[in-house]
């Protein structure tokens, strides 16, 4: 099984691309902060998501936005500018959610908890 749940802050504004096949994809960059005793380290990780999920993410998210996700990691090795062996990482995300903030308490929504007409009626 191939599944990751993190969260994080959107590094800038997702991005809408249409891929060959015609399907839009909406592409974002999520900084995921995690802490090693005293040192705080940060991961930029890449994401893609297509359909309802990719359509909530543009509409409702922009740069500095606190986002939940979900999804399947997929890394492909390959060689920089200076022949440098690496592993490019992208998550390919199937849910999204709207993060609180701590001590706050609220309902979270999910982007495949909502139709067409929710998005639309959505009060942000």
């Amino acid at each position: 099984m191939n599944s990751i749940v993190f969260d994080g802050r959107l590094v800038r504004d997702p991005e809408t691309e249409v891929i060959p096949n015609g399907m839009e994809c909406v592409k974002f960059t999520v900084a995921n902060e995690r802490r090693k005793k005293d040192d705080k380290q940060t991961s930029f990780i890449t994401c893609k998501a297509f359909g309802k999920t990719g359509a909530f993410v543009a509409q409702y998210f922009k740069q500095g936005d606190p986002i939940n996700v979900a999804g399947e990691i997929e890394l492909r090795p390959y060689e920089d500018k200076n022949g440098v062996k690496r592993t490019g990482v992208t998550v390919y995300i199937d849910k999204a959610w709207f993060t609180i903030g701590k001590g706050q308490h609220a309902e979270t929504v999910s982007s495949d908890q909502l139709t067409d007409a929710d998005i639309d009626n959505l009060p942000f």
